[in-house]
């Protein structure tokens, strides 16, 4: 799967826990319905010092879901790359005092993966972890929001054994969606952010 911001919203959801102002009483927690941003129904939410902690976890099916910005070849060769898989999402949010959402993390783990051309019959199978943390520099805020992944990906052509695309590394993108920083193998950056598209001809070829 590819993990480009700008192409991957990610997921929400939250809720707070105070104390009390009278000395030596413990508020409940607040309703969800406080919470900047409020949480959907998936999480659950715990106070946590004067703030709140919230988590959850999401199954997500895909079965030769068609990917748009992945295309192989020209002309009569012309075909889309399918995803297929599964992934398992741990998700955690933590809320300060105030209710506001000051940070997300979603540790992603990928099984029975691979990517296929529905016309040719063939497939190449990959492995990908992910953790994807998102901090809002202003609470509350998703406008503020620097999100930093850290993980890695590979492709390997069943035919030949060899790897036909290694993602690996960690990249950085600010408030405003534009890349901060990157660091190791990042083909996916190359291809979206660069513009570089010949970084998926060992796939194309191996799917053809």
């Amino acid at each position: 799967m590819i993990r480009i911001r700008s192409m991957t919203p990610a997921l929400a959801a939250a809720a707070l826990g105070v104390l009390a102002v009278a000395p030596g009483a413990v508020a409940s927690p607040p309703t969800p319905q406080v919470l900047n941003p409020a949480p959907p129904a998936l999480y659950t939410c715990k106070p946590l010092g004067a703030g709140t902690l919230c988590t959850g976890s999401v199954h997500e099916v895909k079965v030769s879901e068609e990917q748009g910005e992945l295309v192989c070849a020209t002309g009569d060769g012309f075909f889309l790359i399918h995803d297929n898989g599964f992934v398992d999402q741990s998700l955690t949010r933590t809320y300060n005092a105030d209710g506001n959402l000051t940070s997300r993390v979603i540790h992603e783990k990928w099984g029975d993966t691979f990517w296929s051309n529905p016309l040719s019959g063939k497939t190449v199978p990959y492995t990908q972890t992910d953790k994807i943390t998102t901090v809002l520099t202003v609470p509350g805020d998703f406008g503020s929001a620097v999100e930093t992944t850290v993980g890695s990906n590979v492709y390997t052509d069943p035919a030949t054994h060899q790897k036909v695309l290694t993602n690996a590394g960690r990249t950085v993108f600010g408030a405003d969606g534009s890349l901060e920083s990157r660091a190791g193998q990042q083909p996916f950056i190359d291809a979206f952010v660069d513009g570089d598209l010949s970084v998926f001809d060992k796939v194309c070829a191996a799917l053809s």
